[in-house]
């Protein structure tokens, strides 16, 4: 007689390093008074959809700030190349099912909407043939379709579905007739979109990841979710259902955040 399988769970992790080149000790740093890595704990809390969350850490001082904010908090190894390597390891720690649904969630963005959270998750559950979900929102501007540090992302749709097929740190797509007449408008193409940090997997993903090697294409472009597609993989995506505030990646984007009023770090039912 088989065994009927228990329904896939939803588990939010939060990877957490002390290490930051451009902000050491990032997820301590205070805004509004509270450690940055709480607001964003604080925001996964919210997001009601999932069974359970965590914060994954190398770091003690990260591991004591979160745990005496009474959230569950687990140890992983400081030699993880990568946080997909990172929420791998926290999968195999706590045992969960291949089926189950691992939503990771930057913490270093700590005005997160919970919604966005829910969807990507949503998404991965409407397509059962992807091993990841992810989020992408449109780029308006010709300076930031050409900035290196925006990851841009083209995708098919087929099926009443949405995969990507590929991800870069170039201006992708690229119009072909605006190169050639050398168009001075400087504007983006309508349908370039820039990837947003937001990834659910399945565990049964992450268990193969770690196992294999990093691929040429995410060498090149320092980008892990190629060695996914590199290796076959489906990735389903959308568009934002809302827009993804600016995260903390310097010294002048933590004192733009501090300068916000404390409305905007409260969750809907605290206003």
């Amino acid at each position: 007689m088989s065994s009927i399988a228990a329904p896939a769970k939803t588990h939010i992790v939060i990877p957490a390093r002390f290490k930051s080149t451009r902000l050491p000790g990032k997820p301590l740093l205070m805004i509004h008074g509270k450690p940055m890595i709480l607001w964003v704990a604080e925001k996964a809390q919210a997001a009601h959809f999932a069974d359970d969350m965590c914060i994954a850490t190398d770091d003690e001082r990260i591991a004591h700030v979160c745990i005496e904010a009474g959230f569950d908090v687990v140890m992983t190894s400081s030699e993880h190349a990568s946080g997909t390597d990172r929420l791998a390891e926290v999968a195999a720690i706590k045992g969960w099912s291949d089926h189950d649904i691992v939503v990771n969630m930057q913490g270093d963005e700590p005005l997160v909407p919970p919604l966005l959270l829910e969807q990507v998750k949503a998404l991965l559950v409407a397509d059962n043939e992807s091993v990841m979900a992810t989020l992408c929102e449109p780029i308006e501007d010709y300076e930031t379709f050409h900035r290196p540090s925006v990851v841009k992302v083209v995708s098919q749709q087929s099926d009443n579905r949405q995969r990507a097929l590929y991800f870069s740190r170039a201006p992708i797509p690229c119009d072909r007739d605006v190169v050639l007449a050398n168009n001075q408008d400087k504007q983006a193409p309508k349908n370039a979109y820039r990837h947003l940090g937001l990834y659910a997997y399945r565990v049964s993903l992450l268990q193969q990841f770690v196992h294999w090697p990093q691929t040429p294409l995410e060498s090149l472009e320092s980008l892990e979710q190629l060695r996914i597609l590199e290796n076959g993989g489906h990735i389903a995506i959308a568009a934002a259902a809302c827009q993804l505030p600016a995260g903390v990646d310097t010294q002048e984007d933590l004192d733009r955040l501090n300068a916000m009023s404390l409305a905007n770090f409260q969750n809907p039912a605290e206003k």
